[in-house]
């Protein structure tokens, strides 16, 4: 093909690789939206709410060997979680926090009892703990809130944190005395603002907000935008499945995920068939909730029952959440391309296991992927290759025929018949890598496994950019060299803008996690070398006068 038409695909495949931000984005709140939540996490409402509000807590701490949690005593909420194997997005030297609860930024989960006429029990009822803090010093440790009894029941809440685990058992011990049956529904919810994650930029964009998963309707994405729309019209349009016997409902961001499990892995739903209500919905103190209605058992007089169900809060690491339930895997979002990224992170994780670093299995997968689409960029750069090859005999057409275009055309068909170029020849094997270099992006980029992931040298975690941009640079150089392997254009702008094209990416290249700079830094060479090879071979051809196929 010719080199305008080179230059159109390559201008696709950026687009559609670096303005993915652009053309499938995540809605954001309004200033006024983001104002009224903080305003709220302050204990300042900024209107009426229909939900349980968020007041100021009185902290009950919990430090495991991977977490510190805080529990509201009052309330029971979890309003704080900090994550301590892994440092913070815009600051290394703290700990992530997931759950908050400040004038900055509102994720909690909370969890709430319902009596058979939906009131919420624990309204005006304020939980104790025995004590105010908690240190794992074993397999689990227990943090047992107890509310005074209400309406003849005897009420705890009772979180247990496992070791080595990010799965949080939350669980209520319901103790009947009120003389007759008692019917319970338990709602589960996640809240939080609508503002993005923090260290989000535009070169490290993903989904953020609600997330659903049914056998009925398999993974569901809810954005905060379609909330929105419901919540001014008053109505409950958006798509999602509503009631379920088993799944998750959650809240995901980039690299990490809260979710309710309501089918553990291998284990009984806590649901009967069809009786899980789920509930997306911005609410009126404009916080995003996404929560799950569970009928309890009958409560028969003077028994007890235990009602658990366990919360998933931390990573997205692949190995750990594909065991806790059905299909939990999918969380990592890799978007419209996950048919082929999901496999890819797959090979990218055995490759791990065997050489045990992360950098060096970007660094094999590459190849790999490079050596089964081999017979598809042979064709492409045999097909540029020839044009290389014609390209001074091109030059010398334009100059005989000048501006007659006509004759310039029918002179430049003639030529490439009588070389058997085909100029349209590596368009489609070009075109059908798209899918799959995107998806090894999309792969890198979502995996939760690179962070803080070293590779050799200054390359201390592959989930951020290069300290000293020395892969960018190489990057650039490699673009370079790409530019003089490739035909030469024809036109002095286009011949610009090949000059200008190592430069812009490279500069891009700066922003972008260390990990994807690896895996385009590694392309890149072997592109070279096989471009490289295959113009050597054809130029060979040519001049002993043999036959160039």
């Amino acid at each position: 093909m010719d080199f305008k038409r080179l230059m159109i695909f390559f201008a696709i495949a950026a687009a559609i690789l670096f303005g993915w931000e652009q053309m499938f984005p995540t809605p954001q709140p309004t200033p006024a939206q983001q104002q009224a939540a903080q305003e709220t996490a302050a204990g300042t409402p900024a209107a009426a709410s229909s939900s349980t509000p968020l007041t100021p807590t009185v902290p009950v701490t919990v430090t495991t060997d991977l977490v510190k949690a805080v529990i509201d005593e009052k309330s029971g909420d979890l309003r704080d979680l900090t994550l301590l194997k892994y440092n913070s997005s815009s600051d290394e030297t703290k700990d992530f926090v997931l759950f908050n609860n400040d004038q900055n930024h509102t994720y909690v989960a909370q969890s709430e009892l319902l009596d058979a006429e939906g009131r919420n029990l624990l309204k005006d009822i304020a939980f104790t703990a025995p004590q105010k803090q908690y240190t794992l010093n074993g397999d689990k440790v227990e943090v047992r809130l107890s509310a005074p009894e209400t309406a003849g029941l005897k009420i705890n809440k009772v979180y247990t944190f496992t070791k080595g685990s990010y799965l949080i058992n939350v669980r209520y011990d319901v103790t009947n005395s009120s003389g007759q049956p008692v019917k319970l529904n338990v709602v589960y919810s996640l809240l939080r603002d609508g503002n993005k994650p923090e260290g989000e930029g535009y070169f490290n964009h993903t989904y953020t907000g609600p997330v659903v998963y049914t056998p009925t309707g398999d993974f569901e994405k809810v954005p905060f935008d379609d909330l929105d729309d419901d919540f001014q019209s008053g109505k409950n349009e958006a798509e999602y499945v509503r009631r379920t016997n088993s799944g998750w409902v959650g809240m995901i961001q980039h690299y990490f995920m809260s979710t309710w499990i309501l089918q553990p892995k291998d284990g009984q739903s806590i649901c009967e068939t069809g009786t899980c209500q789920i509930d997306l919905k911005r609410r009126s103190d404009n916080l995003y909730s996404a929560s799950v209605r569970v009928p309890m058992p009958a409560i028969q007089n003077g028994s007890t029952v235990d009602f658990p169900v366990n919360l998933y809060a931390g990573p997205q690491t692949t190995d750990i959440i594909s065991n806790v339930a059905d299909n939990l895997q999918l969380a990592k979002d890799y978007g419209k391309v996950h048919i082929f990224s999901s496999p890819l992170f797959w090979l990218l994780n055995k490759l791990h296991d065997i050489v045990g670093n992360w950098g060096w299995a970007i660094v094999l997968l590459t190849i790999i992927v490079k050596a089964i689409l081999y017979p598809l960029t042979n064709a492409s750069y045999r097909s540029m290759a020839k044009m290389r090859a014609v390209s001074p005999r091109l030059q010398a057409l334009k100059e005989k025929y000048g501006d007659d275009r006509m004759a310039m055309q029918q002179a430049m068909m003639q030529m490439y018949k009588e070389e058997k170029i085909n100029p349209l020849g590596g368009c489609l094997p070009m075109l059908l890598q798209i899918p799959v270099f995107i998806g090894l992006y999309w792969a890198i980029f979502s995996s939760v496994e690179l962070r803080q992931a070293p590779w050799f040298g200054w390359i201390t975690d592959l989930s951020r950019p290069d300290p000293l941009f020395i892969l960018p640079i190489i990057m650039a150089l490699t673009m370079f060299i790409q530019t003089h392997l490739n035909p030469p254009p024809s036109d002095p702008m286009q011949a610009k803008m090949m000059k200008l094209m190592p430069i812009i990416f490279s500069i891009m290249f700066f922003f972008f996690p260390a990990g994807l700079v690896i895996y385009w830094v590694v392309n890149n060479i072997l592109t070279i070398l096989q471009q490289w090879y295959i113009n050597r071979s054809i130029e060979k051809q040519r001049a002993t006068g043999e036959v160039v196929s």
